[in-house]
């Protein structure tokens, strides 16, 4: 699958762009702040229905304009074409079609148009709270299971309203169990879709890791939740004066956790600079490849930034890596070329190199 044309206006600070791209390679070039990220972000958003930096809908119109729209043209992997067009109005809903007609649910779109990006964000895998773990988990398996995704939106509704419910001062027993038996429905579900993806993503992690470090440390995964040996109803039940005196729900899938190994040690305690972005970009390049395996769809692969801090070893088998015919369409920002050179001298001319200055979009090669 390839992203052939991208149109933006008003994307943060990207005021106007027309691009045409490379099925191969695409690179971006230009210092910090001048709109490379947001561009990769503007992909993103086309894939995901959101921004991968912002939550905000509002945030990411520009300042000096009330409406920002994205419209992309794919080439699927059987030929046919894919039209994804998007408007964002402030204090509006936002508007998603596919060749022309509206989703009636947004979520719907999730997984038509796979896609994994990597950038220095993603140190928050290791260093941030389990929220961004789990959102691994959902992000990666969401993409090919879209039960998965119908299971998790109806888990959160109802995980909502029994919060709602814990802080009446009288509460509605009946109701109560209503929404405990969706959450235990929705989310066994969930638990048991997140147990396996983790088992069978983690051999491919650890080839990954492997490879790019060159070294003989084993890197592994903890899935903990409380419902790996507990039974969900009971626990609901067990925890409900508890519950009631805090106002919200205290187990569940929600406060699910991903440890992340390095020699049987947290990473996140343990690990250098080098070593954790070497784990978070093993993790993402895995998911690549898992998506690819099981969904049978070429995801889209953004590299946002990612040689700052790694040694000459680790860029190279990057490099190898993302040069291997696995990999489809990839879109590469950096402020230099020292190490994005080395990647385009692998593809000859199977590539379209672009200056961004200031939001400004331009081609330095044809």
């Amino acid at each position: 699958m390839t992203l052939k044309h991208l149109s933006i206006i008003n994307y943060k600070n990207i005021a106007q762009a027309d691009l045409e791209f490379s099925p191969n390679i695409n690179c971006f070039i230009g210092n910090n702040g001048m709109g490379k990220t947001n561009l990769l972000d503007a992909v993103y958003y086309l894939s995901f229905c959101k921004s991968a930096t912002n939550p905000i809908d509002s945030h990411i119109i520009n300042h000096n304009a009330d409406v920002c729209m994205l419209q992309g043209k794919y080439r699927m992997d059987n030929n046919t074409t894919e039209e994804i067009f998007c408007a964002i109005r402030r204090r509006q809903k936002k508007q998603f079609k596919r060749n022309k007609k509206e989703y009636e649910r947004i979520a719907d779109h999730i997984g038509l148009i796979p896609l994994v990006m990597i950038s220095p964000a993603d140190n928050e895998l290791i260093t941030g709270s389990s929220d961004e773990r789990r959102k691994f988990m959902d992000i990666a398996i969401s993409q090919y299971d879209t039960s998965y995704l119908k299971a998790l939106i109806r888990y959160n509704r109802a995980l909502q309203q029994r919060n709602i419910l814990l802080k009446n001062e009288t509460i509605d027993i009946t109701l109560l169990e209503l929404w405990e038996n969706q959450l235990v429905e929705d989310g066994s579900i969930v638990h048991e879709k997140r147990r396996s993806f983790i088992e069978a993503f983690t051999p491919i992690f650890n080839s990954f890791y492997t490879r790019i470090s060159q070294s003989n440390e084993t890197v592994s995964f903890d899935y903990v939740s409380q419902l790996n040996d507990g039974d969900f109803k009971a626990l609901l039940i067990a925890n409900r004066r508890r519950d009631t005196a805090m106002g919200h729900t205290t187990v569940g899938i929600h406060r699910d956790e991903l440890e992340m190994l390095l020699d049987g040690y947290p990473i996140r305690k343990v690990g250098s600079q080098g070593q954790n972005k070497t784990y978070f970009v093993s993790m993402k390049l895995a998911q690549f490849h898992f998506l690819l395996n099981i969904s049978g769809k070429t995801p889209l692969l953004l590299l946002d930034d990612i040689f700052d801090r790694l040694d000459s070893k680790r860029v190279e088998e990057i490099v190898s890596l993302v040069s291997e015919k696995e990999f489809g369409q990839i879109f590469i920002s950096d402020t230099n070329r020292k190490s994005l050179d080395k990647i385009l001298e692998k593809h000859h001319d199977n590539y379209r190199l672009f200056s961004v200055e200031s939001g400004e979009i331009s081609v330095v090669n044809g």
